[in-house]
């Protein structure tokens, strides 16, 4: 009945945003014809000049996944399949054109998984609390200092993300400077990582992790059309690799090239990485492109992906050198929704095809195949926990992974999702744990007001 609802009202409000900050209903003010009670929800003004006022929303996300041979047969076996839920609710206070206050409760829980991390169960936390000072504020350009607890997202999300897959998204206690207009957005910024924990009101950012840096979305060029410049550092005083585990100072610099030209789309990055690991010099780089081609003019607007990229990783052992890449907080289910697998040691050739069965629903299938880049270094998850050394076998054919989903956008406010994933593991997999083959299943539906 409350979608049903919500429905009638979808066409007159923006859609909503993967950072619900950024959000803005302030031309609500304007509407003086409509009054229902979903536009009280999202613009309630508390004063008559109109630019003070609340607004609220949420996100309720309910998952069901059922894995078969987890960890390649090395986690005990559930037959059952487990639940994972999220509820997201936020408050946005504006008072006047300088000030914003923005706060964000956030409660993950998991039913009948058998081992939980915090990212999968944390029963209540206050997730975003900050305030914004804004320094200007005009049609086309706008300036704003932002001081608290909050989320961060850069780019395409291979180094900075909300991680949003998982069930906790991800938030930093940082202060952080933007600017941007028509052609360029700029942001610096210092942090504090603030992991997640199993209790309440107790996620805390961690003093010992700090991350900084910069960075710059150039638009509107010739030929590349768009390119992203950045430098990230970070610290934390106990990194773990294959090749063992001391203080971590890691500084990342990199470029990003994107855009679409007709039916083509391209997405292409390099970083490099350097830095100490305790006495041990990093030399880090990662490289990869996104591309693809959709034909308009045939039935089901297919289109054709392609996806790849190389990771480096340690070449030797014990040589005073660590070649491991860290991705610092990337996106959680980095290659799909199962999330097996992390961007450290790797090299990964993934193409695709996707259709567009009707307006709101779309189907796609994709094939990946992963290798170790280097035989000296293990497999790591996405947040560079190690899952296997590499001390064990000299492989690098780690497998191959098929994955296939079909996602309905039944309206601007509910979405679901179905996914069917098969990890075929490699030689590099039999020789260092079970070896069996993965069977994944994830459906998810997603509500956002």
């Amino acid at each position: 009945m409350l979608i049903s609802a919500l429905s009638s009202y979808a066409q007159k409000f923006p859609d909503f945003k993967p950072l619900r900050y950024n959000e803005d209903y302030s031309f609500l003010h304007n509407d003086s014809l409509n009054t229902n009670w979903y536009k009280q929800l999202k613009y309630l003004p508390l004063a008559a000049s109109g630019d003070t006022y609340l607004s609220f929303g949420g996100d309720l996300r309910y998952q069901y996944f059922y894995v078969k041979n987890e960890d390649w047969g090395d986690a005990p076996e559930d037959k059952d399949g487990y639940i994972l839920s999220r509820f997201l609710f936020h408050a946005d206070f504006h008072a006047g054109k300088h000030f914003r206050l923005f706060v964000q409760t956030q409660s993950s829980l998991a039913d009948g998984r058998l081992e939980t991390s915090p990212v999968d169960e944390n029963p209540l936390e206050v997730h975003q609390v900050f305030a914004d000072l804004i320094l200007l504020a005009d049609k086309d350009r706008q300036a704003y200092f932002r001081l608290g607890r909050q989320e961060i997202s850069f780019g395409s999300q291979r180094l900075v993300a909300v991680r949003d897959g998982p069930n906790n998204r991800h938030s930093f206690d940082a202060a952080k400077f933007t600017y941007n207009d028509k052609r360029i957005t700029a942001d610096l910024f210092f942090s504090h990582d603030v992991p997640a924990r199993k209790g309440i009101f107790d996620d805390k950012s961690l003093s010992d992790r700090k991350f900084w840096g910069s960075y710059f979305v150039i638009k509107s060029l010739p030929v590349v059309q768009n390119i992203d410049l950045y430098y990230f550092g970070y610290e934390r005083d106990n990194g773990h690799f294959d090749d063992g585990s001391a203080m971590e100072r890691r500084q990342s610099a990199g470029t990003r090239i994107w855009g679409k030209i007709h039916n083509w789309r391209y997405d292409a990055e390099a970083l490099y990485q350097f830095g100490k690991f305790g006495d041990a010099t990093i030399n880090a780089w990662t490289a990869s492109i996104n591309t693809g081609y959709r034909f308009t003019g045939i039935a089901l607007h297919p289109e054709i992906g392609f996806k790849g990229e190389i990771v480096s990783g340690d070449r030797n052992y014990g040589d005073g050198k660590l070649e491991t890449f860290n991705p610092l907080f990337p996106r959680g289910a980095y290659f799909g929704l199962a999330a097996l697998i992390g961007p450290s040691n790797i090299i990964d050739a993934h193409p695709s095809i996707s259709f567009e069965l009707t307006d709101n629903v779309d189907f796609s299938v994709d094939y990946d195949m992963f290798w170790r880049m280097s035989r000296n270094d293990g497999l790591y998850a996405a947040n560079t926990a190690l899952i296997y050394s590499g001390k064990e076998s000299d492989s690098k054919e780690i497998g191959q992974q098929f994955s296939g989903e079909i996602v309905w956008n039944v309206n601007d406010f509910l979405y679901l999702r179905e996914e069917f994933t098969w990890f075929k593991a490699g030689d590099y997999l039999q020789d260092v744990s079970a070896g069996r083959d993965i069977i994944f299943i994830g459906t998810t539906l997603q509500f956002k007001f």
